[in-house]
Order: C-alpha cells, then sequence, then structure tokens
C-alpha cells in the first residue's frame, strides 16, 4: 500500500519538508519526497512489522506532524503512487481516503482526474464523449490509441484501468530546492526586500552548484503581515544556477508585483525544474564580463566551502 501525504505547509514554510519526510521516514524506508509539500510513502513492509493497517499508520502520521512541527496532513492510501495522489485530493482535511478498490473509485470521476491527462487531452476526449473515467476505461485500446496516438492512447487505457507502473523511489533527487527569509519586523524598505532577495538567490545558487544542477524557473513568495501571500512564477531563459542570473529574475517577479508601502513580513524562493548541470545548454556570450563573473562565482563557491558559507558574500550584504 502506498500513502501519498499532503503536508498543509502554508507559503514561506516549505524548509519544514525535509524535516516530514524524515519524519516518514521512522516508519518506512521507501519515501519519496514530492516538493514543495508532499511525499510518497510505500508502507507495505511496514503494515506487516507494525500490525497496523495503513489507516491506523496514517493516522499515527498525522498526530506526530501535527506534535512536532504544527503541520496538519491529508493523506490518501492505494495500491499504486496514482491511486493514492487521486485519493489525497479527494480526502477532506485532517482525514485519510483509502483506494483501495479501484473500479469503484474510478468509475465516476471526470477523465481530467487522471494523472497526465490535461485540459487539451481532456477536451479532445470529451468530444467522443468520453469524458468519464469510466467510459474511458470502456473504450477499446485501439480506439484510444486512434484519439491521442499510440503511447499516450496505451498510458491512458491503464490509468483509467488504475494501473499505474511507477514505484516509490526513496531519496530521488529533489525537482525544487527553497530558501526564505522572515524580517524581524513588518518590513516597508524596498531595499531589504531586495537585500533578501540578493541573500537567496545566493544561497540556492551555490545549494544548486554544489550538487551541480540547474533550474528551469523560480517562484517568488511574498508573505504579509495578514498572514496572506502572493506567489508568482517566472521561467528562465535558459536553465542556470548562476546567481547573476537568479538575482535578475528574483528581481523582476518583485517589480512585478507593485508593491506600494506592503506590509511585508517574510519573502520566499523557490527554484524549480531541476535538472543535472551537464545536461543543460548555455547560450555562449561574447560578453567577457559574463566569463569573469562565472569565474569569481567558482573561485567565491571554493572559499565557501572550505571556510563556510559566510566566507565571502555581496558587499550589500556585508554592510
Amino acid at each position: 500500500m502506498i500513502l501519498y501525504v499532503r503536508f498543509r505547509l502554508e507559503p514561506m514554510y516549505e524548509s519544514l519538508l525535509p524535516h516530514l519526510v524524515a519524519l516518514l521516514g521512522e516508519f518506512t524506508p521507501v519515501v519519496e519526497a514530492a516538493p514543495p509539500d508532499a511525499a510518497l510513502a510505500d508502507v507495505r513492509g511496514a503494515v506487516r512489522y507494525f500490525g497496523r493497517g495503513p489507516t491506523e499508520l496514517a493516522a499515527v502520521i498525522r498526530v506526530r506532524a501535527l506534535a512536532l512541527y504544527g503541520v496538519d496532513c491529508v493523506i490518501g492510501a492505494g495500491p499504486n503512487p496514482m491511486l493514492a495522489r487521486m485519493a489525497a485530493r479527494d480526502a477532506a482535511p485532517g482525514t485519510t481516503l483509502v483506494a483501495d478498490d479501484p473500479e469503484t473509485f474510478l468509475r465516476g470521476k471526470p477523465v481530467a482526474a487522471l494523472d497526465g491527462v490535461g485540459p487539451a487531452t481532456a477536451r479532445t476526449l470529451c468530444a467522443y464523449g468520453l469524458d468519464s473515467v469510466g467510459r474511458v476505461a470502456a473504450a477499446p485500446l485501439a480506439v484510444l490509441q486512434r484519439i491521442v496516438g499510440a503511447r499516450a492512447g496505451r498510458e491512458l487505457w491503464e490509468r483509467a484501468q488504475g494501473i499505474d507502473r511507477t514505484a516509490v523511489v526513496p531519496n530521488a533527487a529533489s525537482r525544487s530546492v527553497a530558501a526564505e527569509r522572515a524580517f524581524d519586523r513588518d518590513e516597508l524598505d524596498r531595499d531589504r526586500h531586495r537585500r533578501a532577495l540578493l541573500s537567496l538567490a545566493g544561497e540556492l545558487g551555490a545549494r544548486m552548484r554544489s550538487e551541480e544542477q540547474v533550474c528551469r524557473s523560480l517562484t517568488l513568495t511574498v508573505r504579509y503581515a495578514d498572514r496572506s501571500a502572493t506567489t508568482r512564477t517566472r521561467t528562465l531563459r535558459e536553465p542556470t544556477a548562476h546567481t547573476a542570473a537568479l538575482t535578475e529574475t528574483a528581481y523582476a517577479l518583485h517589480e512585478a508585483l507593485g508593491l506600494q508601502r506592503a506590509r511585508v513580513r517574510g519573502i520566499g524562493l523557490r527554484a524549480e525544474g531541476l535538472m543535472p548541470a551537464d545536461r543543460a545548454a548555455h547560450q555562449l556570450s561574447l560578453d567577457p564580463s559574463d566569463d569573469k563573473a562565472r569565474r569569481i562565482e567558482a573561485v567565491a563557491d571554493r572559499a565557501r566551502a572550505r571556510f563556510g558559507p559566510g566566507a565571502i558574500v555581496p558587499g550589500s550584504l556585508a554592510a
């Protein structure tokens, strides 16, 4: 049985996810993080070891998450990751929903509820009268392949039957990395906002470079005094871990918000779409200053690795 645990993390508190994943690791070693706020856990061994069903294990997980971190969660359980995720989407806050009968669970759901079925595919299927998962499951495989293609048609048919061939991958490479800064008081000063963004971009860039990764997009979250938050995402011109490029995008996201005397409680930045750096293309530049900045950045990384993260910081942050 697979559990999909979606933690109800407020914006700016995504850094708790590794601790919550470690909490799941106390029940089973087969845990896969699903940033920014969820995780998959294969508890088949835990069910046998503890002699408790998935619902009972989920209740203990929920209590520990609340007691240790003040975080509630919604949990879905199913025989595979897809059904567990779908069950979690249907579960009420603070509850566990078990999808132990795939046919009954899926039959009446709209086709758009299936993993991998986007708006365009859903519209195409609905045009042929295949507007529910039950109808897709009853359709011949050859018909689905003619509508959406051979490979996509087979995957769609299998998912409609409740079949998911993916597995929970422990210690899988993270698809995102996040950092945040909370202010001591409600901050109205735009320059202090920008200093926080510079610090966040530098931290994320250094972390990605140390793991030889780059990101495809940045997400900015600004949290206000009334506990509301604004989130914006922007795709980078090219996948990168270069601090200057990350900072430029973070500044642009912040400027686009048009904050006017906003009382800001904290700022968070998340690098998304991580991929190995050696698989990313880099546009060559004739500007010597870009190459110089990257060489300086490499030297600074080596200094921080040897003497600590505070060994070299931008002048505006040292003031």
